[in-house]
């Protein structure tokens, strides 16, 4: 779930480069390491690739829904603005300047089904099971459109424990360091 810039500080968002807030959008979010995937509450999955374009906050990526449905391409710039909050702009783009961008840019890919679960009150909750030199990391978070529902969420039954205020479960660092060893 995305929200809007106008709760966030124009001073802060415009330090982290994000001059305009109308061409913001704003994640709440936390996120758990699991044990799991619950595969009985998942309503749909999606095959995602993101590339990490190097020196820079920018990920391309590319998400097919398995089955039916239209493929959701984009290039995303996101920010934290703290462990909960990030702000994030996107440009969506058609198939063939997607293919250009893919080749052109420099960087690394992480490899993920991602599963979209029932929805919960207040919440939507989803499940990233990784792929390739990931796999077996299994990852949930829950977007909020807020942060009161996010400070009221309880933890899902499946999961081990959370890991929002751990950067080494970001993408980012993800794509870069690999799996975080305890």
């Amino acid at each position: 779930m995305l929200g809007h810039a106008n709760n966030i500080d124009e001073n802060a968002a415009f330090a982290l480069g994000f001059p305009k807030q109308e061409y913001t959008a704003v994640e709440i979010e936390r996120r758990w390491l699991c044990k799991s995937l619950p595969r009985d509450r998942v309503r749909q999955t999606e095959e995602i690739t993101d590339l990490y374009v190097d020196g820079t906050r920018l990920r391309l990526r590319e998400a097919r829904p398995i089955g039916a449905g239209a493929p959701m391409l984009r290039l995303s710039r996101k920010a934290d603005f703290d462990a909960y909050t990030r702000l994030i702009t996107s440009i969506y783009l058609p198939e063939e300047e997607f293919a250009v961008l893919a080749t052109l840019l420099p960087g690394a890919r992480i490899k993920k089904l991602r599963h979209r679960l029932q929805s919960l009150p207040g919440a939507e909750l989803l499940v990233d099971e990784f792929q390739g030199p990931l796999a077996g990391l299994i990852l949930a978070e829950a977007a909020f459109e807020a942060p009161e529902p996010m400070a009221a969420f309880e933890a899902p039954d499946f999961v081990l424990r959370e890991v929002t205020t751990d950067p080494r479960y970001t993408g980012g660092h993800l794509v870069k360091f690999g799996v975080p060893t305890e």
